[in-house]
């Protein structure tokens, strides 16, 4: 099911959604004009290593806190491939305009990156001894997707079945299929994949983003409507 678009109101200018987007866009066409060599070292310099972080915290020796750390934040601006980037970037100008009305624009990019970390750490804990870097903002717009379920259930969303048709879908449809689809997927790749040091989707960095998206949306408190409406 592919969304096109919801028809939740917002009553401000989504700026950090659209900086998203751009920042996200810009270093994508920088990783296309690498070549592969190059890109390769980027992606293992500025991507999320999960045994990198699980080593620190283990206490092993020879581990950089600043290179086991600061990817969990860099690995957010970087994709795998146009697919990658435009899916991405299109759920979140769809949903995130909303979150950010309701949270205001520093909050919620504190909530996007706090989403983000969430996700790595989820992708961590399953798969603590790869070697592979994770990249995407997948984890982040997870979080954005689960705080939607909760804030705007009843917000209609069309919806393309591809080869098929258009529909209308409550979003705490939509977007409940799509978690249960990333867990299920997530604990499938667990099993077919256990012990393998292998790449893909990390699709427990998505259920671990939209959990942290439904915890943090309920802790962190709405934007003051005079500010929200426009009336001072």
């Amino acid at each position: 099911m592919i969304p096109i678009r919801d028809d939740q109101p917002r009553f401000s200018d989504p700026f950090v959604t659209y900086f998203l987007i751009a920042i996200n866009t810009v270093i994508f066409l920088l990783e296309w004009a690498l070549d592969p060599s190059s890109l390769t070292g980027l992606l293992y310099e500025f991507g999320m290593i999960p045994s990198h972080v699980a080593g620190l915290v283990s206490g092993a020796h020879g581990i950089n806190p600043t290179v086991a750390l600061v990817p969990m934040f860099t690995s957010m601006f970087l994709h795998g491939s146009w697919m990658h980037v435009i899916g991405n970037m299109w759920f979140l100008w769809i949903f995130g305009d909303n979150i950010e009305d309701y949270l205001g624009h520093f909050k919620y990019l504190a909530f996007y990156l706090g989403s983000g970390v969430a996700a790595a750490l989820a992708q961590i804990v399953v798969n603590p001894f790869s070697t592979v870097p994770n990249v995407g903002a997948s984890g982040a717009i997870a979080g954005v997707l689960g705080a939607y379920f909760i804030l705007y259930p009843k917000a209609r969303v069309l919806t393309w079945f591809p080869l098929f048709f258009f529909f209308h879908l409550p979003a705490w449809v939509m977007l409940g299929y799509w978690f249960v689809y990333q867990f299920l997927s997530g604990a499938a790749t667990s099993i077919t994949q256990a012990g393998e040091n292998s790449g893909g989707i990390a699709f427990w960095a998505h259920v671990g983003g939209f959990v942290a998206g439904i915890v943090l949306i309920k802790i962190i408190p709405e934007r003051p409507r005079r500010y929200r409406y426009g009336a001072w």
